[in-house]
């Protein structure tokens, strides 16, 4: 592993130092060409930047602690205050939105299908969390989505000039999800027959023909869409009819599969990357640089580190995602004296043995960290 260049940064402005004589203790004495400040580093300075990088490699890879100092509680001593560093994103144009779901949080992202944009913590997708991240992004030309109700409503509202783009992968499952992958009832088996024709569009005459045949199917089966059932005493009524229901849709499942076109058709996010094409604007009709890029990292990280705190795991998703922004700055200069102060510990506190020589050897309490917690599974025994 590369030791970290002496190089520092102005605390000011954020521009690189160029060397400037030495100061009266004989350290290097470094000054901003930009704002004419000036400064000098310690020894704890390259300390601590070796540290958060040996923190950063540690945390972005599979490798273990141990291979980062000479025992894997070292490492976790020396590199305790990283974790209060804080990276930032960056803003772009055109993105595209979606949330990923662990332990409980779900974070969201916005992503350009090559690089992230910006990212938002929150419990799950509704209106108030991805208006406090679309609120800060400058609205794009277009947004590429997943179909989440939240999210449309909230581009809409906040974004009302750019052009929606539906996620034909998103689309393509809802078809599985409605009339399944083998339906029985002929006009299932047509309309899956139809949702399966969209990958092969291409282009706006196809486009239009695809959308000729859709309407060729409504026209066919207008009938059946309209098969109704009449509540019948003593005759199950399915999970989703309201008490005091006299009647409700026969083929539901294939409405909902009928319905979701019929809106995607009238609101025009179903070729938007098409049309968009024509101005020579390209766009993705996917989401799929996000799911298996930033989704699937942070998976990936989850599981191969297993057992992080909360926190710990949330501020690692963080550097991840910092990570794969376009214009990153070198982790090392997010690094401030105000991270390297340690915050006191909270441990579990124990009761007292009674015994006051193995209190005063051993303390009255634990921490996770040192491996001391509720253990599970085989320990040794032989019966």
């Amino acid at each position: 592993m590369s030791v970290p260049r002496n190089h520092p940064r102005c605390g000011v402005c954020a521009n690189k130092l160029v060397k400037n004589g030495q100061t009266s203790a004989g350290r290097t004495r470094w000054r901003c060409k930009h704002c004419g400040a000036s400064t000098s580093q310690s020894l704890t300075d390259i300390s601590r930047k070796a540290e958060f990088t040996s923190f950063i490699s540690w945390l972005t890879s599979t490798r273990a602690r141990g291979e980062f100092a000479t025992s894997t509680r070292t490492f976790t001593r020396g590199t305790q205050w990283c974790w209060n560093v804080i990276p930032t994103g960056e803003v772009h144009d055109q993105i595209m939105l979606d949330g990923t779901y662990f332990n409980g949080w779900c974070v969201l992202i916005a992503h350009t299908g090559k690089h992230v944009i910006d990212w938002q913590w929150c419990d799950q997708e509704k209106n108030a969390s991805w208006t406090a991240l679309i609120q800060r992004i400058p609205a794009p030309v277009a947004a590429i989505v997943d179909g989440n109700g939240p999210l449309t409503a909230t581009i809409k509202r906040l974004w009302p000039g750019t052009r929606i783009q539906r996620c034909h992968f998103h689309i393509r499952q809802a078809a599985n999800k409605h009339l399944t992958r083998r339906p029985n009832l002929p006009a299932n088996k047509e309309l899956l027959t139809i949702y399966k024709m969209l990958t092969d569009v291409s282009t706006l005459g196809q486009a239009a023909a695809w959308t000729g045949e859709f309407a060729g199917w409504e026209a066919k089966w207008e009938a059946f869409l309209k098969h109704r059932t009449r509540a019948q005493s003593g005759a199950p009524r399915p999970s989703y009819v309201r008490p005091g229901q006299d009647w409700w849709y026969t083929h539901l499942r294939t409405r909902r599969a009928w319905k979701l076109l019929v809106g995607l058709i009238r609101d025009d996010q179903l070729f938007t990357w098409l049309e968009l094409g024509e101005d020579k604007i390209v766009i993705a009709k996917t989401t799929n640089a996000l799911e298996g890029g930033p989704n699937k990292a942070i998976k990936d990280f989850l599981r191969h580190h297993r057992g992080l705190p909360v926190d710990h795991a949330r501020r690692g998703v963080d550097w991840l995602l910092y990570r794969q922004t376009e214009a990153a700055r070198d982790p090392s200069e997010l690094v401030t004296p105000a991270a390297w102060a340690k915050k006191p510990q909270h441990r579990l506190a124990r009761p007292d043995s009674g015994r006051g020589e193995t209190t005063s050897l051993y303390g009255t309490s634990f921490s996770i960290e040192d491996g001391n917690g509720i253990q599970k599974g085989w320990g040794g025994r032989s019966r």
